[in-house]
């Protein structure tokens, strides 16, 4: 299946806040509901243990994604807690508060739009994209990736959609059942989530038809290999490869200045 770079509606720049929120808000749900990246962590915790800063910096956030908890779960296995900072084009600041509240990580967020493609000169830690690397084309993902290594900055790009056949059709048939049943337990708590999810249908459609989009869009493997050739140097690599969570798989490109301990790729 050849690799299609539509667009997706939340990520639009004219797309209502309220409906990126509802968007964003559901990923960061299900994704916490199925503990989905849970065998992300040693990868975070290499990451972690070859860098001088002892942060993270979590690019694309939406609606703070998976990343405070797995750097909860990557401080434990370090034995030294990092501090996390979420960032994203359109900033969530609703939802950084509540990430930040409940952390036992300490967490603050960029109060100003980052462009994972322009990263801050301050912003320096292990650079993290969840579910959100399939929004750029290729020349940008490559850059993105370039400017790490050119930077010797840890990073970690991740991805839970797929570029096949049986994740459209999970999108399809799973989703919007997801969608109604997870949404009353989405925080933080929005009645106009309600009303745009049960009474003037737009979460369901909305949800669906960007996790289509995101599953046309995703970078197999072969193409993470293909954009970040060229781009090891001075020590710095990229490991590519997938991993297995609750039937789906997991895409991931790991890119670090010194090589991480052998444990970060065990299964």
């Amino acid at each position: 299946m050849a690799r299609l770079h539509a667009f997706e509606i939340h990520e639009l720049p004219n797309c209502p806040e309220l409906f990126r929120r509802i968007a964003t808000d559901y990923l960061r749900t299900v994704g916490e509901s199925f503990n989905a990246f849970a065998p992300i962590t040693p990868l975070l915790a290499g990451a972690l243990s070859v860098s001088d800063e002892k942060r993270v910096i979590d690019l694309c956030s939406g609606g703070s994604g998976p990343v405070v908890t797995l750097s909860e779960r990557a401080g434990e296995r370090l034995g030294r807690a990092p501090s996390v900072v979420l960032s994203d084009l359109y900033p969530n600041h609703a939802a950084f508060a509540f990430a930040a509240k409940r952390a036992r990580v300490p967490v603050t967020s960029e109060p100003a739009p980052v462009d994972a493609r322009a990263v801050p000169e301050h912003l320096t830690g292990v650079r993290t994209l969840f579910d959100a690397f399939h929004h750029f084309q290729p020349d940008a993902a490559r850059s993105i990736l370039a400017d790490a290594a050119a930077k010797q900055a840890p990073i970690l790009v991740v991805e839970a959609t797929e570029r096949s056949l049986p994740a459209i059709v999970s999108m399809l048939l799973v989703v919007p059942l997801l969608v109604l049943l997870l949404t009353p337990f989405v925080r933080p708590f929005s009645w106009a989530r309600l009303l745009f999810t049960y009474v003037v249908p737009v979460a369901v459609p909305l949800i669906v038809f960007d996790g289509i989009v995101s599953c046309l869009r995703s970078y197999t493997v072969a193409e993470l290999q293909e954009l970040t050739r060229g781009l090891d140097s001075d020590g710095y690599r990229f490991h590519i490869g997938t991993l297995k969570s609750h039937g789906q798989r997991l895409t991931y490109a790991l890119g670090t200045p010194a090589a991480p301990p052998d444990w970060t790729f065990a299964s």
